[in-house]
């Protein structure tokens, strides 16, 4: 069964309906620089209303790793997904069961540097590069590397860029990834997303990847 991460989360509402949709996952973005910011204490408030079994990511970009700690415990999340430039030694200092690792490729060549987290981390996302934006930018990238990718690493690969009703269902028949991410793909604006568009992505997922 392949599993999805609803990202992009920033109200009760929202997260009720994909949990109760079916997503394995809700991420919350707490990168000041996003569109979809929300604040620690806004996360706590959702996540302390959220059904148990249900995997909560904190999205972090380049923050001080003593900070995402404290936000990490502060708000219930179970992970931080690291999206910016850390280096290995900044995922130990989290710890590899806390961490998913963001890479966002743009060849086969540098899958390598992929490699070098793999001790580090519990598993690896792979999403669209953009100079202006860490994720969340609704374009998706060649699906030949993500598939190169998942051949070359041990850890579960989570596919996200760009993904939508319209294409998750090649996407993952492709790759055949651990999990997929949406954000954006399901939204009828950033932060605020569409329940139909939301409940019809999940169901895609989960009715043809058993």
């Amino acid at each position: 069964m392949v599993r999805v991460k609803v990202c992009g989360i920033t109200n009760l509402e929202d997260a009720l309906c994909a949990v109760e949709s079916g997503a394995d996952a809700v991420g919350f973005i707490m990168f000041k620089g996003s569109k979809r910011y929300i604040s620690p204490k806004e996360v706590r408030k959702i996540t302390k209303n959220l059904p148990p079994f249900i995997t909560k990511v904190g999205v972090f970009v380049n923050e001080d790793r003593a900070s995402v700690l404290e936000i990490l415990s502060y708000a219930n999340l179970d992970f931080a997904q690291l999206h910016g430039d850390e280096t290995v030694d900044y995922c130990k200092y989290i710890g590899k069961e806390r961490v998913i690792k963001v890479f966002r490729l743009k060849s086969n060549e540098e899958i390598e540097k992929i490699k070098e987290f793999e001790s580090v981390c519990r598993a690896v996302l792979l999403d669209t590069y953009s100079e202006k934006a860490y994720g969340g930018t609704g374009k998706s990238f060649d699906w030949r590397i993500a598939l190169k990718a998942k051949e070359s690493v041990s850890v579960p690969l989570i596919l996200s860029g760009g993904l939508n009703l319209n294409n998750v269902k090649e996407a993952v028949d492709f790759v055949k990834p651990f999990a997929v991410d949406v954000c954006s793909g399901v939204e009828s604006e950033p932060g605020k997303k569409n329940h139909s568009l939301l409940k019809d992505f999940i169901r895609t997922v989960k009715c043809n990847h058993r």
